[in-house]
């Protein structure tokens, strides 16, 4: 079942569901891809009607921010829950390793931060399987690039791709490569990297199911993250009391049967 918020569909799934899904397109060796998305990401998608329909193309929408799950649960009255895309990575790495599930890194700051990232999960799960990782260029990438990329990823033999370059940058690499790459399974996962490579402090499990991770991160890195927070929440607010008392461009908290696979 889906929701919509803002125009956008949102997968109504537990974190058990969410990872359960990952491995059922590996088995199957279906071409998947899945947004996992936070407040920011409904409002870019917002102002950017491409990004939009990326989202609802895509073959499930994560909800990661514990707003987007009230909705679903207060208003949509479903049994949403907050799917966290580092716990998604995670847990699936786990449930991954009874059957070797392979596993692809793309993104992070640098070779160090996917050089922390590799070592402390092979710590936490020895048996995990990791394909490969690429760290890209900050820049646009060009033709050639894109195809140097796709033979190295397909190359690696990977089960799962995970992403992790920043909303919305990371969402529009999934639907563009998407096609290109034989991986079942293609999932941008966003600060993830950083913050099991321990690089970036993540916010306590308390903070998080209060909903109040924002503040956290803010106070962690308020010099980059103030205008999404400051400016963004109060906009995502104004959003939805629109969309509720207009229903448009959707009835705030519709739902659509999709199948999902569970």
């Amino acid at each position: 079942m889906r929701f919509n918020v803002l125009g956008i569909w949102l997968s109504s799934v537990t974190l058990d569901e969410a990872v359960q899904m990952l491995l059922r397109w590996v088995a199957a060796r279906e071409k998947r891809y899945a947004c996992v998305f936070a407040v920011e990401s409904i409002l870019k998608c917002k102002d950017d009607p491409t990004l939009a329909q990326i989202a609802n193309e895509a073959d499930a929408v994560f909800t990661d921010g514990m707003p987007l799950v009230w909705i679903g649960r207060h208003i949509a009255h479903l049994d949403a829950k907050r799917c966290y895309g580092p716990d998604i990575m995670v847990n699936a790495i786990a449930a991954g390793c009874a059957t070797n599930v392979r596993h692809f890194f793309y993104g992070g700051a640098d070779e160090a931060t996917v050089a922390l990232l590799t070592s402390r999960l092979k710590e936490r799960f020895p048996t995990m399987v990791v394909a490969g990782h690429y760290v890209p260029p900050y820049h646009a990438l060009s033709s050639e690039e894109e195809e140097r990329i796709t033979r190295h990823i397909n190359a690696c033999r990977p089960d799962i791709v995970w992403v992790g370059i920043g909303t919305p940058k990371q969402d529009y690499w999934l639907h563009r490569f998407r096609p290109r790459l034989d991986a079942p399974a293609l999932i941008a996962v966003g600060a993830a990297f950083n913050f099991h490579a321990g690089t970036v402090k993540q916010a306590p499990r308390w903070m998080m199911r209060c909903g109040l991770e924002w503040l956290f991160r803010l106070a962690v890195e308020p010099a980059r993250l103030w205008r999404r927070y400051l400016i963004g929440n109060p906009r995502f607010l104004y959003l939805l009391l629109k969309q509720w008392l207009t229903a448009s461009p959707k009835r705030l908290g519709q739902t659509k049967d999709r199948n999902l696979e569970l």
